[in-house]
């Protein structure tokens, strides 16, 4: 496993010197992209055109794309900011699930394995999504405990291993975190 982990970190930053590693890297990352996708898009409510596959390539690329400042830390690295880029595509597509549905009648499309997204689901996600970037303000750990464990599907070890934190720390900040953003969501016009 430490011997994919080097590959892997290697290739990620050889990306702009060679467009072969892009190649190379697929294989290495597709199986547990689909399965963090698949985690995600299980917690969606039937409404959801998205599916499993189009969020891998969607967040594959933006990662090949648009990489982290500076070199990719290996695998944990790569998949802790994979779980960061699901994150930020489902709240676009929510946001603009929002937008359209007050612009007439349109009837969602179900792909293979898709799962539809309903206009509440993704009110829920959008003003997760806000919650989350004032957390982030406050304590940026927290909010990349949430992306991991919530967006990402990992469990509380995988993601002290992305974070290179002690599991009870995902722990303490997982539930501070969690109490934290149920109060933002729904107490936010009581203060």
């Amino acid at each position: 496993m430490a011997e994919e982990s080097l590959k892997l970190t290697q290739l990620l930053n050889s990306v702009d010197e060679n467009s072969e590693a892009i190649d190379k890297i697929w294989p290495l990352v597709y199986n547990e992209l689909r399965n963090l996708a698949h985690l995600e898009l299980r917690k969606e409510r039937k409404g959801h055109t998205l599916n499993t596959t189009a969020l891998v390539h969607e967040a594959y690329l933006k990662l090949i794309k648009h990489p982290p400042e500076g070199e990719w830390d290996g695998r944990h690295h790569f998949f802790g900011i994979a779980a960061r880029a699901m994150r930020q595509i489902l709240v676009n597509y929510a946001k603009k699930r929002n937008r359209k549905k007050r612009g007439g009648k349109q009837t969602p499309t179900e792909f293979e394995e898709g799962i539809y997204l309903t206009e509440e689901k993704a009110e829920e996600i959008v003003a997760l999504d806000e919650a989350l970037e004032r957390l982030e303000k406050i304590n940026e750990r927290q909010a990349r405990v949430i992306e991991c464990r919530y967006f990402a599907g990992y469990n509380i070890e995988e993601t002290a291993q992305i974070l290179e934190v002690s599991p009870a720390t995902v722990k303490r900040d997982w539930t501070i975190a969690k109490a934290w953003l149920f109060r933002q969501i729904h107490h936010s016009g009581e203060d």
